[in-house]
């Protein structure tokens, strides 16, 4: 089966970064780990589900963390009960804010996106 650029199977879709000024970025990669948190109820195994270091998800978090008026991740250390993490009431909100408006910039963008898509050379997989 030939899969290419232009198959309807692997659709187009927007990554968007949110620049604040020099000092903090939110892009995919936060936002993504912001919900694996909420999943996974820790910064480890968030981290670890996206090929992440423990010291690189940690140091997300805390940017995050430092970045915003409140903190978006509560965390615990482990110990004989173990640690965990999760979201505070800021990084839901920043969390469902972010994901809606992916979903308008989605849909706000569709028709021009298929109009570039459409412009696209058929390029096999691998190539």
């Amino acid at each position: 089966m030939r899969n290419n650029i232009t198959d309807d199977t692997d659709a187009p879709r927007l990554r968007i970064r949110i620049l604040f000024g020099e000092a903090l970025m939110l892009g995919p990669g936060k936002v993504d780990l912001l919900e694996r948190i909420q999943q996974f109820g820790s910064i480890a195994a968030a981290g670890r589900s996206m090929s992440m270091s423990y010291k690189r998800a940690w140091s997300l978090v805390e940017e995050m963390n430092r970045a915003f008026k409140t903190p978006l991740v509560d965390s615990s250390r482990g110990g004989a009960k173990g640690g965990g993490a999760s979201l505070t009431e800021a990084g839901e909100e920043v969390l469902v804010n972010y994901r809606k408006l992916e979903e308008i910039m989605a849909e706000a963008g569709a028709a021009r996106i298929s109009s570039i898509r459409a412009m696209l050379r058929d390029i096999p997989e691998g190539k």
